[in-house]
């Protein structure tokens, strides 16, 4: 078992930037692919953001983060952050942190292959 509780959400102006840093407890946290997905209503489908695995190998949703944000992961203190800059309205969500077994980053944009989730965080950008 897994827990995630993500912190570091909150508003900002369109521009600025924010950290969002989760943390995890539970099993042994350097066999998890960490990631992030954010959502931006209820009914709208949850949206891969980035993923990193345990040796810091890295995808991003290009089409969404567009050089924007950065995933990084300390592993001695169990904790995965989504640095967030140039932020824009349209970033607007609850940003999720998602935990998957394995190392592979193959297919890590799909929820349905997600093992465990945060709670999530909500990030506003004000236009």
């Amino acid at each position: 078992q897994v827990q995630l509780v993500e912190s570091g959400g909150g508003l900002v102006q369109a521009g600025g930037s924010l950290r969002l840093s989760c943390t995890a407890s539970g099993r042994i946290f350097e066999t998890y692919t960490m990631g992030w997905f954010r959502q931006q209503a209820p009914r709208k489908e949850r949206k891969f953001v980035a993923a990193i695995t345990w040796k810091n190998t890295t995808t991003y949703n290009e089409d969404l983060v567009k050089g924007r944000f950065t995933i990084s992961r300390d592993n001695a203190n169990k904790m995965v952050y989504l640095q967030m800059n140039s932020l824009k309205p349209e970033d607007t969500a609850v940003y999720y942190c998602a935990a998957r077994a394995g190392q592979l980053l193959n297919g890590y944009d799909s929820p349905l292959s997600i093992n465990y989730w945060g709670q999530g965080t909500q990030v506003t950008v004000s236009s």
